[in-house]
């Protein structure tokens, strides 16, 4: 898995000083308490010292003298427990209050990172990914085929899209999932199954990114003449070359010159060389991308990517019916 970065380095971040806050707060109110009943102050000071008495009687075998210390301890926590709700405090009020009981929000359990830390990057994932709304609307669950029964044929090749883009994001592997590129006219569901995808993978803890292809380059264009900064893959554009996986909708709808040509290819080339997975979606037809594009995106595209046609009637058209 490979969170995004900067969710991590925040998200760190806010976990590093989180337990000590968590232990200045329970001891702002134990002072509080302190204040307000005096007595329960010489409660907690007897028993700050039982800690030292149980390891001397343990270290002597005192067994005896190790009972009367946990009978005396009882006692006092009854008197205390009493004297806070006769103040009108709860029997807790004093007690570290941790978000995650499990790490005692540390992030980390036994070395490992622990749920309430992978959700966190997780629910970072999906807000970062560029596609937060979609993910939210679009899932596989609520994809319906039933906009595909044009014909047995039209059904079978769109069963099987669904089919393989389902099995795509279910067993992603950040090291190892190939490339997609998928083929068809506006309305055939594309972005839809982009959105189902995303959202499986950022689950899984992966780091995807989404982007049109127009968003691309023109982040690509302010990087370069923007900021005067030569064309390379570090800085604002870096999410380009490191993510998981990256979604690129809509190619072909952006104006095609040499400078979109060459960042398209930059992209496309580097991941591949980099082993990261990529995800094209184009209205073009297959002819059509190999036209506008040059040989060398093309021969990448229909060489290395798993070309993925998508037929039927205008899904958006159909709902308006």
């Amino acid at each position: 898995m490979g969170f995004n970065r900067e969710n991590y380095r925040r998200i760190k971040e806010e976990y590093d000083g989180k337990y000590l806050r968590a232990a200045e707060a329970a001891q702002l109110r134990r002072a509080e308490v302190h204040a307000a009943v005096p007595t329960v102050a010489e409660i907690d000071r007897q028993l700050a010292v039982t800690g030292l008495k149980i390891f001397e009687a343990a270290m002597k075998g005192d067994s005896v003298e190790l009972d009367s210390i946990n009978a005396r301890n009882k006692e006092l926590l009854a008197t205390r427990s009493a004297l806070l709700e006769k103040a009108g405090f709860a029997p807790n009020y004093t007690e570290i209050r941790y978000e995650c009981a499990e790490c005692g929000d540390t992030g980390v359990v036994d070395n490992r990172m622990c749920s309430c830390m992978r959700k966190k990057l997780i629910e970072a994932g999906f807000e970062s990914s560029g596609m937060y709304d979609l993910i939210k609307r679009q899932t596989f669950d609520n994809f319906s085929l039933d906009y595909y029964n044009q014909s047995k044929e039209t059904f079978s090749r769109m069963s099987a899209v669904y089919k393989v883009l389902k099995k795509y994001a279910d067993e992603f592997d950040a090291e190892k999932s190939g490339n997609i590129a998928m083929f068809g006219n506006t309305g055939l569901g594309k972005t839809h199954l982009s959105s189902a995808m995303a959202g499986v993978i950022i689950g899984k803890g992966n780091d995807v990114y989404y982007t049109s292809a127009m968003n691309m380059f023109s982040d690509f264009e302010q990087k370069r003449f923007g900021n005067s900064i030569a064309f390379d893959s570090a800085g604002d554009i870096s999410q380009y070359f490191t993510c998981d996986l990256l979604i690129i909708d809509d190619l072909g709808t952006e104006i095609i010159n040499q400078f979109s040509v060459s960042c398209l290819y930059n992209v496309i080339n580097t991941r591949l060389n980099r082993r990261k997975p990529t995800v094209l979606s184009t209205n073009l037809t297959q002819e059509e991308f190999r036209k506008k594009y040059w040989d060398r995106i093309a021969s990448r595209v229909f060489g290395e990517f798993l070309i993925l046609p998508f037929c039927g009637v205008d899904v958006r058209a159909q709902k308006l019916h």
